[in-house]
């Protein structure tokens, strides 16, 4: 039993050395090997070996796609600060591993610092409308300079994107406001169309009512008169003449205006005169009237006769 307790660090010692000499890689990473603090191997997934107090792990790095998010904040030609946001892709190249863990030792600040030098470069030469429209090209910009940089450290730049643009509260409160006035002007530019040409159609039908009121006005007098001459040609049969038809069919019309003013309960209008000699009177001052305007005319053409000859 005390040989077994005597032996017992000799076991544990040759245990951890045995197990030392195996690790395990994950999926998707390299680790690099150093023998006494030199570049020995690089060793990919899987079970690997290595000289237990020689060898050592001195570091992993992943094989996958990374990406870094880099804030920008510039000036656009029209003097508006402006921050963009920058999304960098990129993963380490798996045959330049040794590159890209002993060249560059900070890859998050050196990609940081070509993203900024770009985007200062590119962005005050647009105005700020511009640079919503061509993201794309600053994307395209940055990852070009990118490409041709960070490849000698052993990374590839799979891809870049603006995502991102964030002018000043106060510019965008501004935009707000003018694309707000511009539709409220289209709008009222409509408002106004509107209103035109309801007013034009509104013109139209009371136009059209008029010339069907008036249309309705000259039938109705046309009947009148038609009625009338109907009248007097029977009168006229009978033995009395125009002068007399005329004079009763006054006096006939004059008592049925006061008779459908009798049958109204609640009316204001008043006939004046309303004698049956009124009617007498009124035919005649009509009779005397027609004849003085005949009159008029005859000697006016007679004077235009006597000038043109």
């Amino acid at each position: 039993m005390g040989n077994i307790i005597a032996w017992l660090p000799v076991i544990l010692l040759v245990l951890f050395v045995f197990f030392s000499c195996f690790f395990v890689v994950k999926q998707q990473t390299a680790a690099v090997i150093e023998r006494f603090g030199r570049f020995q191997s690089i060793r990919n997934s899987g079970l690997q070996m290595k000289i237990p107090l020689v060898d050592r792990i001195s570091g992993k790095l992943s094989l996958k796609i990374q990406q870094l998010d880099v804030i920008v904040e510039t000036k656009t030609l029209d003097d508006v600060f402006v921050k963009l946001k920058v999304s960098v892709q990129y993963v380490v190249i798996k045959d330049k591993v040794y590159d890209a863990f002993y060249k560059l030792e900070y890859p998050h600040e050196q990609i940081t610092s070509y993203v900024f030098d770009v985007v200062r470069a590119e962005v005050p030469k647009m105005k700020l409308d511009d640079v919503f429209v061509k993201k794309d090209d600053i994307a395209i910009a940055v990852k070009s300079e990118l490409q041709d940089a960070m490849l000698e450290y052993g990374y590839d730049i799979i891809k870049t994107l603006v995502t991102d643009i964030d002018p000043d509260a106060q510019v965008k409160a501004a935009m707000n406001r003018i694309n707000a006035s511009e539709r409220e002007k289209i709008a009222a530019q409509f408002e106004g169309d509107a209103a035109r040409i309801l007013i034009v159609e509104k013109a139209k039908a009371e136009a059209e009512s008029k010339r069907l009121q008036g249309q309705g006005i000259a039938d109705q007098r046309r009947e009148i008169a038609r009625g009338l001459e109907e009248s007097v040609e029977v009168l006229n049969k009978v033995g009395i003449n125009s002068q007399e038809a005329s004079a009763l069919i006054v006096v006939t019309q004059h008592y049925d205006t006061l008779q459908a003013i009798g049958e109204e309960t609640n009316t204001n209008l008043i006939l004046l005169p309303n004698s049956p000699q009124a009617g007498s009177d009124m035919l005649n001052n009509m009779v005397a009237s027609f004849t003085a305007s005949n009159q008029i005319g005859e000697a006016m053409k007679q004077q235009n006769k006597k000038k043109e000859s």
